[in-house]
């Protein structure tokens, strides 16, 4: 792996979640059960039963070996279709990006995967266990197979590099045939194609708005054309009308290469505007999911419902939410 990678594959939060004793001097609610999770889920079953997964998750179980032990993901099943965007939704430190590492296999010490399955259902009919992949075959089903706009991308980059190179490493390590024209041409490409200036191949990352350089990320994690890209917190410390425009071109490149996206975020209100389904997380458990309208209209969850109350209405009403003028 090169050194611009191993930057990029750093784990950039590995803050354990709270202890159970932490978590009880604060009001919260007990998780419900899979079987009650999955409420709204069953009635979208049907009409996702003839549509193509790219990613199996079963009971994936993820722990910080610290003392006390602190259980970060708890028995969680997760399903992604190919083409979709499913929102990841939930307060600080309920395991999000724990299981997008997980999924990933980018877990690093003391976190660890102690139970589950995770199953890549390639698009060549092929099924791959993720959790078997070791050495060269992981390098090589990372970026290609699942890729990742990391929390913090922005600082991902090398600031002694130039993007031309940074670049080229990733099609050196996944793409050793290709000639320096090839990623050259490439290398512009994507640019271009996240609408970023060709020409600025030739910039350090510093001479970058904040912007520019998540959609330079944005255009790393695209290069290799992955099936399923975990984007977590990508608009993160952004101003809102530059996160406007990096979902719009995130939307926009989802229709044109037709990959699937786990969109990480604790903005509810937002991943309600762009995702297919939301699964909404809680102490390390999905506690509801459902399709964007059902979440929105009939969220069953006490904290659900919490978190979309907790988002001003526009008219400055107190406990309605964010984008009606009535109590929620």
């Amino acid at each position: 792996m090169s050194e611009t990678q191993a930057t990029k594959e750093a784990p950039a939060d590995v803050t354990p979640e709270p202890t159970e004793a932490e978590s009880a001097a604060v009001e919260v609610d007990a998780p419900i059960t899979d079987a009650e999770a999955t409420s709204h889920a069953d009635d979208s079953a049907g009409a996702s039963a003839e549509r193509d997964v790219v990613v199996t998750a079963r009971n994936v179980c993820i722990e910080y070996e610290v003392d006390p032990i602190v259980k970060a993901v708890r028995n969680v099943d997760l399903t992604i279709y190919r083409g979709e965007i499913l929102g990841l939704a939930g307060e600080s430190g309920c395991g999000k990006t724990t299981l997008a590492y997980g999924i990933n296999r980018l877990l690093k010490a003391p976190a660890l995967m102690t139970d589950g399955t995770v199953t890549f259902h390639d698009k060549d009919g092929d099924d791959i266990d993720v959790l078997a992949l070791e050495g060269d075959d992981l390098r090589a089903f990372r970026w290609d197979k699942v890729s990742m706009v990391f929390q913090g991308a922005m600082n991902s980059l090398n600031p002694v590099i130039k993007i031309r190179k940074q670049l080229f490493d990733v099609f050196t390590t996944h793409r050793p045939g290709m000639t320096k024209v090839e990623m050259e041409g490439r290398a512009r490409e994507l640019l271009s194609l996240v609408g970023v200036d060709p020409d600025r191949v030739n910039s350090y990352p510093h001479e970058l708005s904040g912007g520019m350089r998540q959609r330079v990320m944005i255009a790393m994690a695209l290069a290799l054309e992955p099936q399923l890209m975990i984007m977590d917190e990508p608009t993160t410390a952004l101003d809102v009308v530059v996160q406007r425009g990096i979902i719009r071109e995130i939307m926009r490149l989802r229709e044109i290469f037709g990959f699937a996206v786990i969109f990480i975020t604790h903005d509810l209100p937002m991943l309600l505007e762009i995702s297919d389904r939301v699964a909404v997380m809680k102490e390390g458990k999905i506690v509801e999911r459902g399709t964007s309208q059902e979440i929105y209209t009939n969220a069953q969850h006490e904290y659900t419902k919490k978190l979309l109350s907790s988002f001003p209405s526009l008219t400055g009403e107190r406990g309605a939410f964010v984008r009606g003028g009535e109590d929620q």
